[in-house]
């Protein structure tokens, strides 16, 4: 079975039981919490895998790692311990808080600018491009990159909105080299 499929079926079982106990919110900021930590730090990856560790001392490190975090999250990530498939925990995450955000009517967004926005922009983006996509509000993630040279760059899902200058001239020696290659 895929791996996007046994993280879906986990992701899914908390979604439901975090509907269920009215603890929805309080998984969602445990998943980020438990995704970015998983990122940030590989040796945690790295412990979970070795295979001379005993079961028993993993979820020992986890439960001191995350303390604070909710029973149900805790014992789904013991249960991944249990299986032998710790490397589901940020694909996991990634599907229950898309889950999470599609419930809510809100989607993430990554927006490339030549600089920082502020967050009126940020909140302007968000009603004007939310309803294209079908969605109430986005979660904006504003990366700056200088290279656009100005305008923006939207990514929502797989969609991508660009309104750049570097797109619009891109856009433009593209149209230029095939109407040489045509004369």
């Amino acid at each position: 079975m895929s791996e996007t499929v046994v993280a879906k079926r986990y992701a899914d079982a908390l979604f439901e039981l975090g509907q269920e106990k009215s603890k929805l919110d309080v998984f969602q900021e445990e998943m980020n919490i438990l995704k970015k930590v998983a990122r940030e730090n590989p040796s945690l990856e790295n412990v979970l895998k070795h295979p001379r560790i005993p079961a028993d001392r993993k979820k020992e490190v986890m439960t001191n790692s995350f303390k604070g975090f909710s029973e149900e999250v805790l014992h789904t990530l013991h249960l991944l311990i249990d299986r032998h498939r710790t490397d589901l925990m940020v694909p996991l995450a990634d599907r229950f808080l898309a889950r999470v955000n599609d419930y809510q009517g809100v989607q993430e967004a990554v927006v490339y600018t030549v600089r920082e926005m502020s967050e009126d922009e940020k909140q302007r983006l968000s009603r004007t491009f939310a309803p294209k996509v079908g969605k109430d509000s986005l979660i904006i993630d504003n990366r700056v990159d200088p290279d656009l040279l100005g305008g923006m760059r939207i990514r929502i899902g797989n969609r991508i909105f660009d309104g750049s200058l570097r797109g619009k001239l891109d856009q433009m020696e593209r149209k230029l080299l095939s109407a040489n290659n045509r004369g």
